[in-house]
């Protein structure tokens, strides 16, 4: 069964809740998981629920980090699934399209990018887990923003 890799977006509890705490992360960039397994505790600020895998697969990469505050809606984390119904998840770039090898990059890069940076790296048409040399200057050794910018700026020269 081929597999893809997906961006599961942090959740929306609701109209009224923009953001959520991570509290506490159950698992690891390698580990396999179930369907309903508990990956994450999350706050909202009207209460704390477990976060369950959305599929059967591999977490390839968690984009947070416990004690972040995540918009609802931006990325999350990265699991490698079979699972056909999350294809609207797959993630348009070179890293998915190229197959398991460049999953396998991603993995070994292990730095975690903030909403906004992925954005504009996306944006501007480049894979993230292709931008090697890349400085992460943002909080907690974070891609910031700033960073794509100035890594964006310093490729045209």
């Amino acid at each position: 069964m081929e597999t893809f890799l997906i961006e599961v977006p942090m959740p929306s509890m609701g109209a009224t809740v923009n953001e959520l705490t991570v509290i506490v992360l159950k698992s690891t960039p390698g580990d396999v998981v179930t369907k309903g397994q508990r990956l994450a505790d999350l706050e909202s600020d009207k209460s704390v629920f477990e976060y369950e895998s959305p599929c059967a697969g591999t977490l390839r990469a968690i984009l947070v980090k416990a004690g972040d505050v995540i918009p609802a809606g931006a990325p999350f984390l990265r699991i490698e699934t079979a699972d056909e119904s999350l294809r609207h998840l797959e993630v348009k770039n070179s890293a998915s399209s190229a197959g398991a090898g460049s999953v396998a990059a991603l993995v070994a890069r292990q730095l975690i990018w903030t909403p906004r940076a992925t954005k504009l790296a996306q944006e501007a048409g480049v894979d993230p887990a292709s931008m090697t040399g890349i400085e992460a200057t943002g909080p907690g050794g974070r891609v910031s923003g700033d960073d794509v910018a100035r890594y964006l700026a310093n490729r045209k020269s």
